[in-house]
């Protein structure tokens, strides 16, 4: 799931980590879905040695990503980001103009050369690099709907720090 980027099987990383465990005796990073304390304990209870944040920090104060992306993430709630071009590379995109016109190609069913010709070179550069929002490929996680704001790094690791432990100290709890 890391990145928008699911994989052709588009396993899931609940799915996924604990697969991993059962087969291989190596660390494990989780990626996808990751944005919080409380996803963080959750992929290590699931077997993952460590995680990987990826959208959190790609729209941090310190991130080269242009200010109309990362507003473009902030103004995106849930249901504002879909899996397209499977048979490219599937990929999760913020729907703009650019993700209507994939779309539409992939409904009137659109060949892999086609889907690349409209892909292009550098589209995703313009979206989140050079700011065009509009025909840019605004490349998000899901958890896009759970940023809002822009914060610095330290912040959002001193709030991941802070969730994680209150997670873990309410979780006996359960039990």
């Amino acid at each position: 799931e890391a990145g928008g980027h699911n994989g052709i099987e588009e396993t899931t990383t609940m799915v996924l980590i604990p697969m991993l465990r059962q087969v291989i005796d190596i660390p494990i990073i989780a990626a996808g879905g990751i944005a919080s304390g409380k996803a963080i304990y959750a992929a290590l209870t699931l077997g993952a040695d460590g995680v990987q944040i990826g959208s959190l920090f790609a729209v941090s104060k310190e991130s080269s990503a242009h200010d109309n992306f990362k507003q473009s993430v902030f103004d995106a709630g849930d249901g504002q980001t879909k899996l397209v071009l499977k048979s490219l590379v599937s990929v999760r995109l913020i729907k703009n103009e650019f993700f209507r016109k994939v779309e539409k190609a992939e409904s009137e069913g659109a060949s892999r050369e086609q889907l690349a010709v409209l892909l292009g070179k550098g589209r995703a550069k313009m979206g989140m690099f050079e700011g065009d929002t509009i025909d840019g490929e605004l490349e998000i996680g899901q958890v896009s709907a759970m940023i809002d704001e822009l914060k610095p790094v330290q912040h959002i690791i001193d709030e991941l720090v802070d969730d994680f432990n209150k997670t873990a100290l309410n979780k006996p709890n359960l039990i």
